[in-house]
């Protein structure tokens, strides 16, 4: 008999994929990270032409191993937005020039069962490249981020997320790092500050994603 937490969880996903696909996206659903990884290698990344590559903060990426993959490719160039040899305001130029790439990788905080993505940034690099510059985007994203509407996702973002992230940066003082929960605050390091509200993709397929049969990310 099959467990029925794992076909509760196929079920949703293969909503969730079709919502997503009606919306312009294309969409691909894997079992876990590896076979996440194993999609991009073997379906997304023959299909496009990459000479430069950035991405966006993301932990279900990380554990992807994609980027290190392309880092490996000799032919390709990686801008990295995180370097921590480099000074603010050379990261800020590299997120800059992130925009131009060939190819774009991040995750996303949430998206919901009628297939619209919903981010929140700090500083913006993240949402700009999902929208606008970067050729193709490729969005890995876990189970745990899918939710029934728009409401729903800014209240998973602001009540969960946000707060995750904060405390998960240690340089940064932000009220909800104390109460797990976001205090709308005018902290300088609050990182509640952009929203990008993702309702269909264009070019069609120009943005793809990767939905995960587990619980990653913030």
């Amino acid at each position: 008999m099959p467990n029925p937490i794992d076909t509760y969880w196929q079920l949703k996903l293969e909503r969730c994929q079709h919502a997503l696909g009606k919306n312009n996206f294309d969409v691909f659903v894997a079992s876990d990270t590896k076979a996440a990884g194993e999609v991009f290698r073997d379906r997304i990344r023959p299909t496009i032409n990459v000479k430069t590559v950035s991405w966006g903060d993301s932990m279900t990426l990380k554990v992807t191993g994609v980027m290190d993959d392309l880092r490996a490719e000799p032919d390709i160039r990686t801008i990295e937005t995180f370097d921590p040899q480099i000074t603010q305001e050379e990261r800020i130029e590299r997120r800059r020039q992130a925009l131009l790439v060939d190819l774009f990788l991040t995750g996303s905080n949430a998206v919901t069962e009628t297939g619209i993505l919903v981010n929140l940034d700090m500083v913006g690099n993240r949402v700009a490249g999902l929208t606008f510059g970067p050729k193709q985007v490729v969005l890995f994203i876990g189970r745990n981020k899918i939710v029934p509407t728009v409401a729903d996702a800014m209240q998973r973002v602001k009540q969960l997320a946000a707060p995750a992230n904060a405390i998960r940066h240690p340089n940064l003082k932000t009220p909800c790092m104390k109460t797990g929960a976001c205090m709308d605050c005018s902290n300088p390091d609050r990182i509640c500050n952009t929203w990008c509200i993702t309702e269909k993709c264009f070019p069609k397929g120009r943005i793809k994603i990767i939905l995960i049969d587990q619980d990653l990310g913030l």
